[in-house]
């Protein structure tokens, strides 16, 4: 019997053009990441019908929240029984968990999830430090008690929560820097990477600093793109053209305070909560696990997933990733095998959701982990958004 988020299937997976600077409207990556996706499903813009995607076209830094469901609606000339777009869910996933629940709940049959970002053209006629507080004219909410200290960016709040993990448990910079110098060299492997030349431990740590301990390599690269995914009814798999990859468990609790800075445990954060509901969803254990795509938005919330997932115990992620063996592709965990958001660029979690599929169809190419992997889980989001999902070939 199909219960829950196991009554759903990831049936396709797309992706626009991805870099720096396209020049293209936002809407357009999205039809073709959408496309693509449905191709890969065999199926029709008929046969969709529902749309979910985060945050949804809303006010917000410029580049960051483009297109909506209605746009992708009227785009597609989509006939919908259900859809949802909205920021407040469990981080980039919450389209994905959204688009389970309406599946198991009978609402839709195949529902076109996307998250598309514009933030390297929409951003490239300023600096991206004038955009402190989503853009708007007026400091307000949250940022209001950041800013006058200093904080005026999510670097400067993960770089808080970087010290605080230092400081208790003895991590330093050099075990970081495995996360980018990982990321780099999976990059090299792939050909819509953004960053693929060599990354060393010198010039990781000679980079200027952004915000104690995070340095440049420790930050991802905004850049446009676009990633969509259709989200099917299991029993609809036979009909499917390609290989449906299950949903095995979800995870999207939030126990703590949905805050930055005031979260019970800063060496941690929202991804505690998500990760120990999804372990209760699933006979499965980390042990089971084959790759692991796991945000890093900055490099330290990499360590912080690491933990909360229980690849290793709290406080020893640094000496897990320490020198990199551990997490390269033929590692015991495979991580990030795409390059991630450090070296791949920032497509804001789905595209570690597009490269975890990709890699349980054995169809990543020069990247490919050895051995035919069965299970992944990936992780999204930073502070008090947090969401992961584990997926089985």
């Amino acid at each position: 019997m199909n219960i829950g988020e196991r009554a759903a299937v990831i049936s396709g997976i797309g992706q626009s053009a991805i870099g720096r600077n396209l020049n293209r409207s936002p809407l357009s990556l999205t039809v073709d990441a959408a496309i693509e996706a449905l191709e890969d499903a065999g199926l029709t813009p008929a046969d969709i019908d529902g749309v979910a995607t985060w945050p949804g076209a809303a006010a917000a830094t410029p580049g960051f929240s483009s297109v909506g469901v209605w746009n992708i609606k009227e785009a597609l000339d989509l006939e919908l029984r259900w859809f949802s777009g909205g920021s407040e869910a469990a981080g980039q996933l919450g389209g994905i968990f959204a688009a389970c629940a309406a599946i198991a709940a009978g609402l839709a049959t195949h529902v076109l999830c996307f998250r598309t970002v514009w933030e390297s053209t929409a951003q490239s006629p300023q600096r991206r430090a004038s955009l402190v507080g989503g853009g708007h004219s007026r400091i307000s909410g949250e940022y209001q008690w950041h800013v006058p200290f200093g904080a005026q960016s999510a670097a400067n709040w993960v770089a808080m929560m970087a010290m605080r993990h230092f400081h208790e448990f003895g991590t330093t910079r050099e075990q970081l820097a495995a996360i980018a110098l990982n990321e780099r060299a999976n990059a090299a492997r792939n050909p819509k990477a953004i960053f693929r030349e060599p990354l060393t431990m010198d010039d990781y740590l000679a980079a200027r600093m952004i915000s104690d301990p995070l340095g440049l390599y420790d930050c991802d690269i905004p850049i446009d793109g676009s990633t969509a995914v259709v989200v099917s009814a299991r029993e609809t798999a036979r009909e499917l053209r390609g290989s449906p990859v299950k949903v095995e468990a979800i995870g999207c609790g939030l126990r703590g305070r949905p805050s930055w800075d005031q979260f019970d445990d800063l060496t941690t954060m929202a991804a505690r909560d998500a990760a120990a509901m999804l372990w209760s969803r699933t006979d499965l254990k980390p042990r089971d696990v084959d790759i692991a795509e796991l945000y890093d938005g900055f490099s330290f919330l990499t360590i912080v997933w690491l933990e909360a997932l229980g690849f290793c115990p709290k406080g020893e992620g640094g000496r897990f990733i320490a020198g990199g063996q551990r997490i390269a592709l033929d590692g015991e965990l495979p991580l990030n095998t795409n390059g991630g958001q450090l070296s791949a660029g920032r497509l804001h979690g789905y595209g570690f959701l597009h490269e975890a599929c990709t890699q349980l169809r054995s169809a990543a190419g020069d990247r490919q982990v050895p051995g035919s992997p069965e299970v992944a889980v990936v992780g999204v989001g930073g502070g008090p958004l947090g969401g992961c999902v584990l997926l089985t070939r």
